[in-house]
């Protein structure tokens, strides 16, 4: 498989600087779903704000620890959302250094009235994994500000990849979470994925000229208006293939996602179907596919 960041080389649990005031310390969870690991980012000169402590890890835990200098100390522990690879190690984090643990909400949180009724039938999650028992200190409504000593950080509720997915904006640079990353587009997985919201999202942030984003994984967005606007037609694209493949006769989301993604490593098959289930829910609210029964996992589709 092409590595799609060759040059994207950092080492877990060095705190790398990546501007006046701002760390990367890579945890080291590499995987299909997570690239190199995940980001966790160090905010501030002395109230340190930490963004995505990530898996629950102890070497990752002393690596944030020891990124701590002489008078610093960790102020707040911020979360994105809810996956495995993002939120787990805030409790033990809040546990070290008596800081509150800041989210949109617990892991349901967020979630559509559509997407909510789905997951009362039973439909779970797939992919990277839901922390299901978190729960912040404090919730962060879209629009609150979290402030310290040399930063300023406004909160935008950013649903799509998961429902309680945030996106913190420092100035005009966004910790954007995994709703844009630049090495891979983002997994969308009913009920905690919802792709209508996704563009939604997309949408939103493309209104602001982000001179940066960090994700949550892989290297920094350069260029994040070409970026967002990428990952908008690539959705696009998908929409169009499934609606060309349906063309042929009712399908269900896994055998069309063999069809679609016919050049993805056979190991993400199961997470593209995910996506794929996604888009049907979505052209299925917009009544351009009709599902043959009851809506979910192995559901067929057809055209409407």
């Amino acid at each position: 498989m092409i590595d799609p960041q060759p040059d994207f080389q950092p080492v877990p649990g060095h705190a790398e600087a990546l501007a006046p005031g701002l760390r990367r310390v890579l945890a080291p969870n590499p995987s299909p779903m997570t690239f190199r690991g995940t980001n966790t980012y160090v905010l501030g000169t002395g109230a340190l704000a930490v963004i995505d402590p990530g898996p629950c890890s102890e070497p990752h835990l002393e690596a944030i620890l020891a990124a701590v200098g002489p008078g610093q100390h960790i102020s707040h522990i911020l979360v994105t959302h809810a996956h495995l690879d993002h939120s787990p190690l805030a409790r033990p984090l809040a546990e070290a250094t008596g800081a509150p643990v800041l989210a949109f909400g617990d892991a349901r949180a967020g979630r559509s009235e559509m997407m909510q009724r789905l997951a009362e039938t039973g439909l779970a999650g797939g992919g990277e994994g839901v922390d299901a028992g978190f729960a912040p200190d404090e919730e962060l409504p879209d629009g609150a500000v979290i402030a310290a000593e040399g930063w300023r950080l406004e909160v935008i509720h950013t649903p799509g990849h998961f429902g309680n997915h945030l996106s913190f904006a420092w100035g005009d640079v966004l910790f954007s979470g995994d709703l844009v990353m630049g090495w891979a587009s983002s997994l969308v997985s009913p009920p905690d994925g919802d792709l209508g919201a996704f563009m939604n999202s997309l949408e939103r942030l493309r209104r602001t000229r982000w001179s940066r984003l960090h994700p949550g994984h892989g290297a920094p967005v350069e260029a994040p208006l070409e970026r967002i606007d990428a990952l908008r037609a690539h959705r696009r694209a998908r929409e169009a293939a499934i609606l060309t493949a349906l063309a042929d006769g009712p399908a269900d989301a896994a055998s069309l996602a063999t069809v679609i993604y016919h050049d993805t490593n056979p190991a993400l098959l199961p997470a593209a179907a995910r996506n794929v289930l996604a888009h049907l829910i979505d052209l299925t609210q917009r009544k351009a596919v009709i599902p043959l029964g009851n809506l979910e996992k192995n559901c067929v589709f057809s055209r409407a």
